[in-house]
């Protein structure tokens, strides 16, 4: 499973339920937009050394940037930004599981829901 960045957001502010359902996936795979974006959102360096910890102890496996992912990334904002407000960061997130024919995971169901392709799982932190 892949896990959009808002989930490992919840699990830091100490969502019990987003950990748990993390916690219980052995294979836990995060795009290398949701680490990029993890790391622009800290606000100092000891927060850097926390989501560096973060995302080792809890066994992530980071997918790179790709060819067909930025391919199909593009081709997600040029059918969905007008329509849906597809924004990049999202789209490349989105093209990374369907590349790699993975459920995503997310709270934010509608930045997703567009798109026909994709597996979705929607998380609700409550």
């Amino acid at each position: 499973m892949i896990y959009d960045t808002d989930i490992l957001i919840w699990v830091q502010r100490g969502n019990e339920k987003a950990a748990k359902l993390i916690d219980r996936d052995e294979d836990k795979y995060l795009s290398i937009q949701s680490y990029m974006e993890l790391l622009q959102g800290a606000k100092n360096k000891t927060h850097h050394k926390y989501i560096k910890s973060f995302i080792h102890e809890f066994k992530f496996s980071i997918l790179p940037f790709t060819e067909n992912i930025g391919h199909r990334a593009l081709i997600y904002v040029e059918e969905y930004a007008l329509s849906s407000n597809m924004r990049s960061g999202d789209a490349i997130i989105a093209a990374t599981a369907v590349e790699n024919n993975m459920n995503l995971v997310s709270s934010n169901t509608k930045h997703f829901k567009v798109v026909k392709d994709l597996k979705l799982n929607s998380f609700k932190p409550i």
